[in-house]
């Protein structure tokens, strides 16, 4: 039996793909090979990178596995555990909602955004010599308004990541109800017991899951990013038809956190948090 012989053009453009796609694990393996190559080593080191290039890492705010300090301060420990908390729920229960929370549940998370702006802020005035303040910032407190933020951030970011992917998301909000926001807060809730407990059994994941959580939603929005650029957005059928959009995705992420990375220690010369106290 004679084997199909394809048209020159559908040859080319097959070699093309071929191309476009050994072009991208290219530049990836050398964008993230570099990456690793600079940064401290150890599992903890390269944590350590990811939370240098978007936290300030002060120690005082910051919970310690032993003596050493998190890869990251209690708000953004808690913000990205919360992002891979909503995550974990919407993969698990809602695959591919692609409809935003409604007006009372984003009401819900609006609440959690601003209880993580005005924690903020004031945490940010008690830093200030003589500036007034309203109450003692607290860690705790820190990292549970970042916890719930993370789950608002996810809320917003995973629907829309869906709608950028999926030929056929489904027509079902992220969050139908406030019970669903009940279980995500008591699931927040059990991980913030399991911090302010300060074991190392359970501090040790959080350094890595927090971090973690960084990378995820960075490859996340940077999909998107690259789905937009390449005129690809709601084409996917199947996982395997994302795999070079997501690569491209968490390189892009990489190169964020190395530029970041370069330019603070640069400033700084060290791979240390910032010393305001």
């Amino acid at each position: 039996m004679t084997g199909m012989c394809l048209p020159s053009w559908a040859g080319k453009t097959f070699e093309k793909i071929h191309l476009s796609r050994l072009f991208v694990l290219t530049i990836s393996g050398f964008v993230i090979g570099i990456w690793l190559f600079a940064t401290p080593d150890g599992l903890l080191g390269k944590a350590d990178a990811i939370g240098y290039a978007v936290c300030h890492r002060i120690d005082a705010r910051s919970f310690h596995l032993g003596i050493r300090t998190l890869p990251m301060c209690s708000r953004c420990s808690g913000t990205f555990l919360g992002v891979l908390i909503a995550l974990s729920y919407f993969i698990t229960v809602k695959k591919k909602a692609a409809i935003f929370p409604s007006k009372p549940i984003l009401l819900g998370l609006g609440f959690f955004a601003f209880a993580y702006a005005f924690d903020g802020i004031n945490s940010y005035l008690a830093l200030i010599p003589h500036a007034p303040y309203l109450y003692e910032p607290h860690n705790y407190l820190r990292l549970s308004t970042g916890m719930f933020f993370g789950i608002s951030l996810m809320s917003i970011v995973y629907p829309a990541l869906n709608q950028s992917l999926w030929l056929r998301s489904y027509s079902v909000r992220v969050l139908s109800s406030y019970r669903e926001l009940v279980i995500l807060s008591l699931l927040a809730a059990l991980f913030i017991l399991g911090v302010i407990s300060e074991n190392p059994l359970i501090l040790y994941p959080v350094a890595i899951l927090s971090t973690l959580g960084v990378l995820i939603l960075l490859t996340m929005v940077y999909t998107m990013v690259v789905l937009m650029i390449t005129k690809k957005e709601g084409v996917a059928e199947t996982w395997q038809e994302l795999i070079f959009p997501c690569i491209g995705g968490l390189t892009l992420a990489v190169i964020q956190i190395g530029l970041i990375n370069l330019v603070r220690y640069l400033f700084m010369g060290s791979w240390e948090g910032f010393n305001f106290l």
